[in-house]
């Protein structure tokens, strides 16, 4: 498969129906009103248009932007090719999708400048989530916040970034602006740092559903962490990267639906969906397909308000649209 996915729309329609028909019978994924578009985009297979009945304002709150203009950080193992705001928009018609919540990744660490140009290209319908260190001061803090940046991303799984030493000292000076920490880590760092993360002063958004592994899944020690996070200080999950940790596999995630569904269960008001274009950690002939991505909701939250609470009114809260 081509990174542009040119398989038959026609094809790609009834074969997304008829797996998600297999996870979940009865789910409606018939015809829709949503102002998306069928077509080929740049590191996404597939060229259908979702199923679901996408809403006014529904958001991408997980996509990154990457351009060779911009120097890696020195210990970054993860330098995928170029994926430019043009060829976001391409996914944005494609899903029908209005906001957008650009992630600084891995590659660049704490340097936020391609993050910064990308926030602002998108106009005032995005938000960024950006890599700081201790160093960081309250100016350039209020800088960002003008621009439109609202968290601040740490890592375990990958180098580049700020080291996790730091998550406490930053999330100490970005309290007063309403901003969050974002953490990508595996499960078992998450049962690590529990009594860390229940120390800051900020709500702490779970990237990719925790990484909770497989075949755990919600039965892994770090979903009662994350839980107890949501009931007492305010988390919030990402639904993002099914693709990522599932065993088995596209297209219809079932190992990873049935996370999402215990998510859905625990705290449907706690959660945001994402797509994590352009899917860094996939290989360019192997990527998902966005439109199957964000057709899981119909299997996670069934329920077309559901739907509309994690797509729209959840992430207007989180990120101040």
């Amino acid at each position: 498969m081509s990174q542009l996915g040119r398989e038959p729309h026609v094809i790609t329609l009834i074969s997304r129906r008829h797996c998600l028909a297999l996870l979940s019978a009865g789910a409606a994924l018939g015809a829709t009103t949503h102002h998306a578009f069928a077509q080929p985009v740049p590191w996404s297979s597939g060229t259908a248009a979702p199923s679901i009945a996408v809403p006014p304002n529904a958001t991408d709150c997980h996509h990154h932007i990457y351009d060779s203009r911009f120097p890696p950080a020195p210990s970054a193992t993860l330098r995928p090719p170029d994926a430019s705001v043009d060829n976001y928009r391409q996914l944005q018609r494609r899903l029908g999708l209005a906001r957008n919540v650009v992630v600084q990744p891995s590659t660049y660490g704490t340097d936020n400048r391609l993050l910064v140009e990308s926030v602002k290209a998108f106009g005032n319908n995005a938000r960024g989530i950006a890599m700081l260190d201790a160093t960081v001061t309250t100016d350039e803090i209020k800088r960002l916040h003008a621009i439109g940046i609202r968290g601040v991303r740490f890592g375990t799984r990958l180098p580049g970034g700020a080291p996790i030493d730091d998550l406490a000292p930053v999330a100490r000076k970005i309290a007063e602006f309403g901003w969050h920490i974002q953490l990508v880590s595996d499960g078992d760092k998450i049962v690590e740092l529990k009594d860390t993360l229940e120390g800051l002063p900020v709500p702490v958004v779970f990237d990719h559903m925790g990484h909770l592994p497989e075949p755990a899944g919600p039965d892994h020690p770090a979903f009662g962490v994350i839980a107890r996070l949501i009931e007492t200080r305010g988390a919030w999950v990402k639904l993002t990267g099914a693709y990522i940790l599932s065993k088995s596999g596209a297209p219809t995630y079932a190992d990873r639906n049935r996370l999402a569904r215990a998510f859905v269960k625990l705290a449907p008001e706690r959660l945001v969906w994402g797509s994590d274009w352009p899917h860094p950690t996939s290989p360019a002939d192997a990527k998902p397909d966005d439109a199957v991505l964000l057709d899981l909701l119909a299997v996670s939250a069934p329920d077309a308000k559901l739907q509309a609470q994690i797509l729209v009114d959840n992430p207007a809260a989180l990120y101040g649209f």
